[in-house]
């Protein structure tokens, strides 16, 4: 039987969005290398995003980065008019310029100019959550959060998110006003954002933790996801995969923690998704993290 994503529960995100706690993160559905470009199979890429609606996901994260806009599009193409109940996350502060080339670029301007691209690809008047996708160095995090705001008074957007942040750049960024979310690299592969996994559970900020099968640029591929990876013997014990284990960990973390795992396959989105209705015990999750 098809597991729903529903059986990892819901969250709120901004004390009001209600998502289930299983997400899809998108940025995979566009060319490669470097995000760049459409993705060439327009179709399986529509079949791929049209499955995670029948799963019960109902929150899909992209940026105007990934293509850059063209995945944005082809998350209208497939899904608009979308669900009353479906979230669409993007993300503001990059712009791209080629196949893994970009810059951050925080000022309230570009801001304001990526969000109205974004609104125009995705085919909405507003965006539900509108995230900073990296911290512009030469523009204080307090000034682009507080231009987003300014988005949100003008009711372009509705909740405001924050990626890539040091823990001393989360407590600046709500000093600015009220933080939705939070996404940054997280997963059993690595724990260096503990701290801010804490913070935003005391705080009750939805966490997005992204690469949550420890993939980055220095390790190619999932390695949590290996058959014969640090997860293997756990996850057989547990009659479920590696990947799932992964995934069902990060859950039971933090009833904060929202995973937006990202695939080009049905079957390995189905997979994950299965991992919302795997339950691990507290001692599980210790000796997981040990």
């Amino acid at each position: 039987m098809t597991v729903n994503a529903n059986a990892a529960g819901t969250i709120r995100i901004g004390g009001e969005l209600e998502v289930a706690r299983l997400g899809y993160g998108a940025m995979r559905l566009t060319g490669q290398p470097g995000n760049w470009g459409p993705y060439p199979d327009q179709e399986h890429g529509v079949d791929v995003l049209r499955r995670v609606v029948e799963l019960g996901v109902t929150l899909i994260d992209t940026a105007h980065a990934y293509g850059p806009g063209f995945n944005e599009a082809l998350v209208a193409k497939a899904l608009h008019p979308y669900p009353d109940n479906l979230v669409i996350t993007t993300k503001c502060g990059i712009a791209k310029v080629g196949p893994g080339i970009n810059y951050r670029d925080g000022r309230p301007k570009a801001i304001r100019t990526i969000l109205e691209a974004s609104l125009l690809q995705l085919r909405r008047d507003h965006v539900d959550l509108l995230q900073l996708h990296w911290v512009d160095q030469d523009t204080p995090i307090e000034e682009s959060v507080g231009a987003m705001h300014d988005l949100v008074r003008e009711g372009k957007v509705r909740h405001v998110g924050i990626s890539n942040v040091t823990l001393d750049e989360f407590h600046r960024a709500r000093t600015a006003g009220p933080i939705a979310s939070v996404q940054n690299r997280y997963s059993l592969a690595d724990l260096t954002n503990d701290p801010i996994v804490d913070a935003c559970t005391e705080a009750g900020i939805v966490f997005f933790p992204y690469g949550p099968l420890g993939a980055d640029a220095s390790r190619p591929g999932a390695p949590l996801a290996s058959s014969s990876g640090r997860l293997a013997g756990a996850a057989s014990m547990k009659n479920c995969t590696p990947a799932q284990l992964a995934l069902a960990w990060l859950l039971a973390r933090s009833p904060m923690i929202l995973p937006i795992p990202g695939t080009t396959s049905r079957h390995h989105l189905e997979e994950n998704v299965a991992a919302a209705g795997i339950r691990l015990t507290p001692d599980e999750v210790r000796s997981l993290a040990g």
